[in-house]
């Protein structure tokens, strides 16, 4: 991926809650941004979805001009020097968007894919040659309040189209970090399931109930985590003392291989979380809003401290 001119406009494939977050980004920080979909609704209702985000970030409306919204695939990738897959999480549908692009993208584009748990390799391997050009950019939802986006090359792409995404990301104000290995979940799901399944597993041991897991993690080291990441957590307190923590306490994690059984029953009694009342903790629908406007509200802050754009009084959910 070079620095050409063409690399201005960027195609993004999907309008939905994920594409149409990327192109907000991207649009915001300056870029040209075609926003495909199939569904005639997604694409109409571009406008105002992007229109919200703007002003729940009180950023310059301007940026609404650089976003395109089409129903037409060739339209979106013509003169596109970075082409972003947001489709639905399934091979075989991304594969199909993969080919159709290949066919109508400008020739040395670069093909990203936001996958978050399929392989780039699983992905690459129908695209021959244009594997060179492919990889994963795996952006957080929503992209324009979590600037994380994982990088992820596959065997066969060449070696500086991975370094010049992640320029191009950086320069549009996100967080991009560069995986050397494909794996599944990348680094963020791994984390993020790794702590998931020791919490349900000290639920379902009698150890505590999921209120006071959902306690200890936000009021205890979930406080430090936005300044303070687990290994330089390590690396401060002294990995002597890690060590010492680690042999006493690693043999008595869980290790549960598969899904934990505790989680297959909730979602086989239809206990899905907050959209039926009941996951692992009970909800009115008022808690539910309530808990949702706390994570938007707090996002948004984090957002608007990260571009200097504080706002007093606090940012309600829009």
């Amino acid at each position: 991926m070079s620095a050409r001119d063409d690399r201005s406009k960027v195609a993004v494939l999907g309008a939905g809650l994920m594409g149409l977050g990327i192109g907000q980004v991207l649009a915001a920080a300056g870029h040209e941004v075609a926003l495909y979909d199939p569904d005639p609704s997604a694409v109409t209702s571009v406008v105002e979805r992007a229109a919200a985000v703007f002003e729940l970030l009180d950023q310059d409306l301007d940026g609404l001009a650089r976003i395109d919204a089409t129903g037409e695939l060739d339209r979106a990738v013509a003169g596109a020097g970075l082409v972003i897959e947001a489709g639905p999480e399934d091979l075989a549908v991304k594969r199909r968007i993969f080919a159709n692009a290949c066919a109508h993208a400008t020739p040395g584009a670069v093909l990203a894919t936001n996958t978050s748990s399929i392989p780039v390799a699983a992905l690459a391997e129908p695209l021959g040659d244009d594997a060179r050009r492919f990889l994963a950019a795996h952006f957080w939802h929503p992209p324009y309040l979590v600037p994380l986006v994982e990088v992820v090359p596959g065997a066969r792409t060449a070696p500086t189209v991975a370094a010049e995404v992640v320029s191009l990301l950086s320069a549009a104000g996100l967080q991009p970090v560069r995986l050397a290995v494909d794996v599944p979940g990348f680094v963020g799901n791994r984390l993020q399931h790794a702590l998931k399944r020791e919490a349900i597993a000290l639920v379902a041991s009698g150890v505590c109930d999921a209120e006071t897991v959902d306690a200890v993690s936000r009021w205890g080291f979930g406080l430090r985590l936005p300044a303070l990441g687990p290994l330089e957590q390590s690396d401060l307190v002294g990995l002597e003392l890690t060590l010492a923590i680690h042999r006493q306490l690693i043999p008595s994690l869980d290790t549960t291989p598969a899904a934990h059984p505790l989680l297959e029953q909730k979602v086989a009694e239809g206990k899905l979380g907050m959209a039926t009342g009941e996951g692992f903790r009970r909800w009115t629908p008022e808690e539910a809003a309530a808990v949702r406007r706390r994570v938007t509200d707090h996002l948004v802050q984090a957002a608007r401290r990260r571009s200097g754009r504080v706002a007093s009084g606090g940012a309600a959910a829009r």
